[in-house]
């Protein structure tokens, strides 16, 4: 397994390690000694899995308080997932990190506590999973706003009118969201 820092210290990109052959692929998506050997040692409480069609847009999401950290990746299809720093303490506060997720990359993203999340569909179909540090509570769960222009996320949006749920469409510009000390 191989960590690639990203621009923001706290989230990683893994690129498990793949054998492959005629027959298809094998590799670990999860194995807490070798995380923990890391530098990521993590307890998941939680599993979830969306399917999502081109052009469906969720996030950015955080919870505050309990907040969840997420192992995410893409089983089949294909994402853009971005991390949001909303650590107003931190000197990265405000600032983003992106990266395609996708079946055929096989790449997982670690987006830690702290952190809003979310991701553009690429593909019709896309699978995505992931694991949580932490149980979701709803009345704890709040949105940015995924185009507020202060953090100005890069969307790879060309051809693509992105599709919100009614809770992500209104969600909070920087300035007004319940951020992390």
């Amino acid at each position: 397994m191989k960590l690639i820092e990203t621009a923001i210290p706290g989230p990683v990109i893994i690129e498990p390690q793949v054998f492959g052959d005629d027959r298809g692929f094998f590799m670990e998506s999860w194995n807490q000694a070798r995380f923990a050997d890391l530098g990521l040692d993590l307890s998941f409480v939680q599993d979830n899995h969306s399917r999502s069609r081109r052009g469906v847009l969720r996030g950015l999401h955080f919870q505050n308080p309990n907040p969840q950290g997420k192992l995410v990746r893409v089983v089949n299809g294909r994402v853009w997932d971005v991390a949001v720093d909303i650590r107003r303490s931190s000197p990265h506060f405000g600032q983003w990190v992106g990266v395609e997720l996708s079946a055929a990359n096989k790449r997982m993203f670690w987006v830690p506590p702290g952190f809003a999340h979310g991701f553009l569909s690429l593909e019709d179909g896309t699978d995505f999973l992931y694991k949580c540090t932490a149980l979701y509570e709803p009345a704890n769960e709040h949105s940015l706003l995924w185009n507020d222009p202060t953090v100005g996320i890069e969307w790879p949006l060309e051809g693509i009118e992105p599709e919100l749920s009614a809770k992500d469409q209104v969600g909070k510009p920087l300035a007004e969201i319940e951020a992390f000390a």
